[in-house]
């Protein structure tokens, strides 16, 4: 279903127990809603839950970037106040991990548990310059180009051998991504700034990394574990996208953390 949310349509689903709490997933960069498919079939029985498609992504619509973290939060906030949601649980890798971190700071009151899986809370110089040339390739010769770097990045290479009909899905999100929404939320990135701020937060924090993630590594997480108080943090044997990696575990830690709030 699409919402109208500060002024562009945001693609969402609703699906899960009417009568339970609510939960909301956010994607990485270059995915769209079906990236949280083991998930939802574990915990749709406990929850109602929320996914969308960010700016950029997806069925969502893709307006000219640059965009801001402001923006990605706004859109999430709006999407809320759409469906009259007051509160949520939250999960949200990469990306969505670092949206997270800006809802906890500025949006507190409209989350219960937070799980904040594969991200980061600063964005140091060398992923600056790396982030300049992937976006320059999504410009220059489209997704398509970025489909097997990000794949050797996102999964292990055992797991991408053992796993190819699996990883089919994620292929063609990534190619399917419009350029405009990879490098508009690309630029964002750039500018994540929230380490010195993270000792604010104040509400129940998972923290989940992957032991072989070189896009936002584990020693990033575990900065963020130690501002973060009364966090708990978790490291899975997987690279980036955890959740279909290690769908199970994954899946097991969310399950006892939020069962505990």
């Amino acid at each position: 279903m699409l919402a109208k949310v500060n002024g562009i349509n945001i693609n969402y689903e609703v699906s899960g127990n009417g009568n339970k709490p609510w939960l909301m997933f956010s994607n990485s960069l270059a995915t769209d809603l079906r990236m949280w498919d083991p998930q939802v079939a574990a915990l749709k029985d406990d929850y109602r839950i929320l996914r969308y498609d960010k700016r950029g992504h997806g069925k969502s619509e893709a307006p000219k970037g640059p965009y801001s973290f402001d923006d990605l939060i706004g859109d999430m906030v709006g999407l809320l106040d759409h469906l009259e949601i007051e509160k949520t649980h939250y999960v949200g890798l990469s990306i969505g991990g670092m949206s997270g971190q800006g809802l906890l700071l500025k949006h507190a009151d409209r989350l219960n548990a937070v799980v904040l899986t594969n991200t980061m809370a600063l964005c140091r110089p060398e992923f600056v310059a790396a982030w300049d040339d992937r976006i320059r390739l999504a410009e220059e010769k489209g997704m398509v180009a970025l489909v097997e770097p990000t794949m050797e990045r996102w999964f292990t290479e055992g797991y991408r051998k053992a796993n190819p009909p699996a990883l089919a899905p994620v292929r063609e999100m990534i190619a399917g991504t419009a350029a405009a929404g990879y490098a508009g939320c690309g630029r964002a990135i750039q500018k994540l700034a929230y380490l010195d701020r993270l000792k604010e937060i104040d509400h129940p924090v998972l923290l989940m990394s992957g032991a072989h993630d070189a896009g936002t590594p584990p020693p990033g997480m575990e900065l963020m574990h130690a501002e973060i108080k009364n966090s708990e943090y978790v490291m899975l044997d997987a690279a980036h996208i955890a959740n279909i990696e290690k769908a199970d575990e994954y899946t097991a830690h969310l399950k006892t953390f939020l069962a505990k709030h």
